[in-house]
């Protein structure tokens, strides 16, 4: 595999880089900082061979390697097959509980390049800004490796407005690949995620900025010149999109009480880690099993479970009696799917009434249908 990838591309928006540097002083001073990722089956490490093999955990390494004196704690936050519109919902529990000191987002190949996952994205990044830990943030954004396909274009522009720090990988490993120089099979067996040579690509890509970061703070920090955290906190600008989903929340089965239910049963098997996703719902397997919900908010969603391995009961979700959609939890692809749909967007903001009822039903059902959590904002 040749590697001519042009890393001096992968910038793709500068940014402010004096949060990032303020944490690399702290780490030359040996203070103890934690390190977050947040995103999706990326981040997670899929088709990683072992969990320190996946750019989150290559990139942990780095931040070791490169300021022995600092104790580092890891967080790796990702979950496969989830958006933006998730990550800003369960940012508080998944994220901010640990406290963070450095953040990296990703979300770019799991949002669709639409106004809503701007809206969403642009969302977390105000939230994780405005958060009393405020974390350094580095924006990453992946790319499909077959076409091109990325969310990059809409959340560099929000990057841009916050004056972020971006790298891509769309400029730097999918220009080789495109150009031939770099074979898919040789870093991604499905176009979509990394193997573990893929990885370190993408590692390398990250490394390449924060290289120069670190040359910035040790220059700063040998001259006395300490950036602190306050210095370089500032007030917001203006939102870009309508902004409605800063102050999403999930609500699942610790919080969501129900105002009434038939046959629905809530799930209280613990949940083992952030990546144990089909825990704190509530499920149902019968013709007519109903749970209704009291939930105030302009927005919702509705998350739920999708297998392939059906039949499955389906459900219909109505909001008001006039907004619906059908949940259909059984799935054509060869993994289990965490799906998340829209019913309501910019409504009015309200006590709204949610229904969720089984409306079909099969006699070789494998199992219930899921239903994971409602997302409010």
């Amino acid at each position: 595999m040749k590697n001519l990838i042009n890393y001096e591309n992968a910038v793709v928006n500068a940014g402010d880089d004096s949060h990032i540097i303020s944490v690399m002083q702290r780490a030359l001073n040996g203070e103890k900082l934690t390190l977050a990722f947040l995103g999706g089956s990326i981040t997670q490490g899929c088709l990683a061979t072992t969990p320190e093999g996946c750019y989150a955990g290559l990139t942990y390494k780095w931040w070791k390697d490169n300021f022995p004196k600092a104790d580092f704690t890891y967080v790796n936050a990702g979950i496969g097959g989830t958006t933006s519109h998730l990550g800003v919902a369960r940012v508080e529990e998944d994220i901010f509980s640990h406290k963070p000191d450095f953040l990296i987002i990703e979300f770019s190949v799991n949002d669709d390049n639409t106004a809503h996952f701007q809206e969403t994205y642009e969302g977390l990044v105000r939230r994780v800004l405005q958060t009393e830990n405020a974390p350094a943030v580095l924006l990453v954004h992946n790319v499909c490796y077959d076409s091109g396909k990325s969310a990059e274009s809409i959340h560099v522009e929000v990057g841009k407005h916050y004056q972020l720090p971006s790298v891509s990988m769309k400029s730097t490993i999918y220009e080789q690949v495109a150009s031939g120089n770099i074979a898919n099979r040789d870093i991604t067996p499905d176009d979509l995620h990394p193997n573990d040579a893929g990885h370190a690509l993408l590692a390398e890509v990250i490394a390449y900025y924060l290289r120069g970061v670190k040359e910035k703070a040790e220059t700063l920090f040998k001259n006395s010149e300490i950036i602190t955290k306050q210095a370089v906190s500032a007030t917001l600008p203006s939102p870009v999109t309508v902004n409605g989903y800063e102050n999403a929340h999930r609500y699942r089965n610790d919080e969501l009480i129900p105002v009434s239910y038939i046959g629905f049963v809530k799930d209280e098997t613990p949940q083992a880690h952030i990546g144990d996703t089909f825990k704190k719902g509530f499920v149902a397997s019968n013709l007519k099993d109903k749970i209704v919900f009291s939930v105030e908010c302009s927005s919702i969603a509705v998350q739920f479970k999708r297998t392939m391995r059906g039949p499955l009961p389906k459900a219909k979700i109505t909001v008001d009696g006039e907004h619906s959609l059908i949940l259909d939890g059984n799935f054509d692809e060869d993994w289990d799917c965490l799906a998340l749909e829209t019913v309501l967007e910019h409504g009015v903001y309200k006590e709204h009434t949610v229904e969720v009822e089984i409306v079909e039903t099969h006699e070789n059902d494998r199992e219930g249908f899921y239903l994971v959590s409602l997302i409010t904002a």
